[in-house]
């Protein structure tokens, strides 16, 4: 029997059809056009997987489950997307609605980042690992904790929000609220804004040079400058990875996982960002003198990742 994982997005909604080992057999994706009506978008969603079964040249009844990845506040109890924002869903009944829909009960739902980690723990880099978590760099910090096997969710299913776990006492205002959040310093977005400062100093750097370039200032544009041994980007680039690595060794030391997964965009940095980040952390571990560490690895899923751990939740 195969399982059909949906990784629902602000953009975009990435749906696969995932087999026993983990591996998607099929998949494909639609514009999700998050200003409509939240039905519509779930009508979307449903006749696009019937047609991926169709496709794959499966039948109905060849899915055992359903699982969704989605962003925001999810209860996987009541199968109510209680609030996710980018989307619009406020208490929608998205088990009750899609499986009317779909014609098959079988349904799963979970946070996206939650189920990112899933993913990842099942078929990626922490393949094998019982306690994983993972972080993704990406327009904010998003976050999710797998431990002795289990997804920490917390108290009404609003824990692992690791973004907003504050480094900076009183700085960087953070769009949940609050002041100094990991999220505000760590992100992509946050990246983007020190290049941004750096550039606006005036003083002479390559940044400007890759921005115009894109045609735009990008989470890669201080990374692109430093390679091409600028001094400013440089110095862009070590106070980024000098505040993620605050964050990432208060993770290791709250949960002490046996890999720590880090995705989102940045990510794509490769050893440009772990190697300093690994040396950043290695005294700022509460055991580091220990001979056995967390093993910090990027994420290799990618954007799979949300399907295949809405794929595997439905076990």
């Amino acid at each position: 029997m195969y399982r059909i994982g949906i990784d629902l997005g602000g953009t975009n909604i990435a749906v696969g059809i995932v087999n026993g080992n983990y591996e998607i057999v099929r998949e494909g994706s639609i514009p999700t056009k998050a200003e409509r009506n939240v039905d519509e978008i779930v009508a979307d969603m449903s006749a696009f997987c019937k047609r991926l079964v169709s496709e794959a040249g499966m039948t109905l009844y060849d899915i055992s489950a359903i699982g969704m990845a989605i962003p925001g506040t999810v209860n996987s109890a009541t199968g109510i997307v209680e609030y996710a924002n980018n989307i619009h869903f406020f208490n929608y009944p998205m088990v009750e609605r899609f499986g009317k829909l779909f014609g098959n009960g079988n349904i799963y739902i979970g946070n996206d980042a939650n189920l990112a980690a899933v993913g990842e723990m099942v078929a990626g880099s922490g393949k094998g690992a019982k306690d994983l978590v993972l972080i993704t760099l990406g327009t904010g910090v998003g976050g999710g904790v797998v431990i002795g096997g289990k997804l920490l969710t917390g108290f009404k299913f609003g824990g692992a929000e690791l973004g907003h776990t504050v480094i900076e006492y009183n700085g960087r205002p953070c769009t949940c609220g609050r002041k100094g959040c990991f999220e505000a310093y760590s992100s992509a977005t946050a990246l983007i804004n020190m290049t941004r400062e750096k550039i606006e100093t005036g003083v002479e750097t390559l940044m400007n040079d890759f921005a115009k370039r894109d045609g735009k200032i990008s989470g890669r544009t201080a990374f692109a400058a430093m390679k091409q041994g600028d001094k400013a980007a440089s110095e862009v680039v070590d106070t980024y990875i000098s505040y993620l690595a605050v964050g990432v060794a208060n993770m290791i030391n709250i949960f002490q996982p046996e890999v720590f997964c880090i995705g989102g965009g940045i990510s794509g940095e490769g050893d440009y960002l772990i190697k300093p980040l690994k040396e950043k952390i290695a005294d700022q571990i509460y055991n580091h003198k220990n001979g056995v560490h967390t093993r910090i690895a990027t994420a290799s899923l990618g954007n799979k990742a949300g399907i295949i751990g809405a794929a595997a939740i439905c076990e």
